[in-house]
């Protein structure tokens, strides 16, 4: 039996199930972020300590943007927009603005073969470099070795608007060195200067990389919606509905911990239009992350 408890001093939800040996945390005062995550008896999410939420990001949803925006400034529909560069040294616009909302609880549903629950935030403010409304919800689906996350989006607002959306976990591996991630690309996303996209590079038959020593900070432009963490222990399947996906990793300075992220556009997508989509009023936007977990 799947279990569900809600602890009102810290404003989180614990879901367990022990037999299947599945645990996880929300923390709904950080934007409803998956900080913790057992799979079929494997740590997978683990809390970044002596790393802080304000500098990983970890395991927030970006929206309404994924990843930078340089200066915060972009233009849309014959309008110019600025955001406040959150990213001070590097002045830039970074992972949105929902990743420090407080989300509340819609739905919640345990029984003996899952968990659901279903969060949403609704803003209902102009925010600066934003001037539009929405509501964004989140369903997460827990099963005995896998993971649903689906983030719909409405538009409550009168006009339409430009977004990206993204998902920034970070898995743990006992032995990152000889771990691994597969995916098939034909196209790497450029970085220049402040992790800004300056263009793509045509790729021949990459079907992923080992991580070895590797520092990254990659984007790839994804040719199907799927991607494979392979390590030592565990196999873990990621993948993503919809057409518009690529994948973002990123090594911080944690030991045997990487990022790997699924969006659904690049950096400074709000000026160079890759991945970017619209929104209109009244309309809404729907994408599911899924986590599959396997033993090796």
């Amino acid at each position: 039996m799947y279990h569900i408890k809600h602890n009102k001093n810290s404003n989180t939800l614990e879901i367990e199930e022990t037999e299947n040996n599945l645990y996880s945390k929300i923390y709904l005062d950080l934007g409803a972020s998956l900080q913790e995550l057992t799979l079929g008896s494997h740590a997978i999410i683990q809390d970044l300590t002596p790393l802080h939420y304000d500098d990983t990001y970890a395991s927030s949803i970006l929206f309404p943007f994924a990843n930078r925006i340089k200066d915060g400034k972009y233009e849309f529909e014959g309008e110019k927009y600025q955001f406040n560069p959150n990213q001070v040294e590097e002045h830039n616009a970074l992972h949105g603005l929902v990743y420090n909302k407080t989300f509340q609880i819609i739905e919640q549903e345990a029984s003996q073969e899952n968990a659901k629950i279903v969060l949403e935030y609704i803003e209902s403010q102009i925010s600066v470099g934003f001037p539009f409304t929405y509501k964004i919800q989140l369903t997460y689906l827990f099963a005995k070795t896998s993971l649903d996350l689906k983030v719909e989006v409405l538009n409550t607002s009168d006009k339409t608007f430009p977004f990206t959306l993204g998902w920034h976990p970070y898995f743990i591996s006992d032995d990152l060195f000889n771990s691994s991630i597969s995916f098939s690309s034909s196209k790497r996303i450029v970085l220049g200067d402040r992790n800004i996209t300056t263009g793509t590079e045509e790729l021949v038959d990459f079907k992923g990389l080992k991580i070895e020593n590797k520092q990254l900070d990659d984007c790839w432009e994804l040719d199907n919606q799927k991607a494979t963490f392979n390590t030592p222990k565990y196999r873990l399947e990621l993948s993503a509905t919809g057409n518009n996906n690529f994948l973002q990793s990123y090594t911080p300075p944690r030991k045997n911990t990487i990022a790997i992220e699924p969006t659904t556009g690049v950096s400074d997508s709000f000026n160079n239009n890759i991945g970017l989509q619209t929104l209109n009023s009244g309309e809404s936007y729907s994408i599911t992350w899924g986590l599959k977990i396997y033993n090796n």
